[in-house]
């Protein structure tokens, strides 16, 4: 690690607000990527008759536990469960639902609200919000970090070619991002996803094809500043390849503003996943999404709990990021240094 980007380092994190953020984001993240243990309708762990068994990672037939069925053991069965009690035990999640398991055992009508089972309630098909919350949170978390990477490699490279050589392909390049930009970027992405079965990967396809332009900008300018500074023209005179001194010169000491975007990027990616599963372009309709909970939360107004856990699930996880991006922001500005 240079110099530079220990001093860097050591600025963001004497940034308290933004380190605490990007400690908190960073727990929140974790927690998401392992949430089959934190909410599932499976139990982790389960010994039978002195066997050890891991339901939440492998399927297991009923007849393991002394069932008579080939199919999966429902473990919300009570007779299953009266076989695995026979023999053993079981270890439970702290929230015994998926994001696609009913609470068969509700007495009032769906929507219901928080209750000690369901501790932010059901959502109109009864399946458990806090459960939902969490999957919906991975799903736009790892799309969104996805979305930022490659748009960014993308951006990044385009950004590289035109500063760098600047001239006839700055100028076309410069045309074309201004038609690109002034594209409907939303209701592009809603024309094209509705002209396809709903699928993760091609929603990622389509935003990525608007998204990426983003660092273009900020990549071309800092390589039109450095592609005449002393020591890229040095690297020509020994005889340096273009792709060289690009991105292995220029390219370190134009990362600064690059990565000081890169939050501000997510949040973008994240808002905009969620709209579109908000009006219905999004994921498809079995995935769980902040957007689709929110959606609920609108036609359910007599449920307050849908839109309030959707609102402020997400109203926190952008806050995070932007306090995040700030701190990048001023521990990579040039001007501070």
């Amino acid at each position: 690690m240079s110099p530079m980007m220990h001093a860097r380092l050591e600025k963001f994190k004497k940034n308290r607000l933004g380190f605490f953020c990007f400690i908190l984001f960073t727990l929140i993240f974790a927690m998401t990527l392992v949430v089959e243990i934190i909410a599932n309708d499976k139990p982790i762990l389960i010994k039978y008759d002195h066997s050890y068994y891991m339901p939440v990672f492998k399927v297991y037939p009923e007849t393991t536990f002394g069932g008579v069925f080939e199919t999966e053991a429902d473990y919300k069965d009570p007779v299953v469960q009266a076989l695995i009690q026979d023999k053993g035990w079981a270890i439970w999640p702290l929230i015994p639902y998926s994001y696609q398991t009913p609470n068969l055992e509700l007495a009032v009508p769906v929507p219901s609200s928080p209750t000690k089972a369901n501790w932010l309630g059901t959502d109109d098909q009864g399946r458990d919000v806090l459960a939902r919350i969490l999957y919906g949170l991975r799903v736009s978390l790892l799309f969104g970090l996805a979305l930022t990477l490659f748009a960014s490699i993308i951006g990044i490279f385009v950004g590289a070619i035109q500063g760098y050589y600047g001239g006839w392909v700055d100028l076309i390049g410069q045309r074309i991002l201004e038609v690109w930009g002034g594209l409907p970027t939303l209701f592009m992405v809603m024309i094209l996803v509705s002209m396809f079965t709903p699928s993760v990967y091609w929603l990622f396809l389509i935003m990525l094809i608007f998204g990426w332009p983003t660092l273009v900008g900020l990549v071309r300018a800092e390589f039109l500043r450095a592609r005449n500074l002393d020591y890229v023209r040095a690297a020509r005179a020994l005889g340096a390849r273009d792709y060289t001194i690009m991105f292995r010169h220029i390219l370190p000491n134009a990362m600064s503003s690059s990565l000081s975007q890169l939050p501000f990027m997510l949040t973008a990616n994240i808002t905009a996943l969620t709209a579109l599963d908000f009006l219905g372009y999004g994921l498809p309709p079995d995935a769980a999404s902040i957007g689709e909970l929110l959606l609920q939360g609108k036609n359910n107004l007599n449920a307050p709990w849908l839109a309030l856990s959707g609102f402020f699930t997400l109203a926190l996880v952008l806050s995070l990021l932007i306090y995040i991006g700030e701190a990048t922001r001023d521990a990579f500005d040039p001007r501070q240094h």
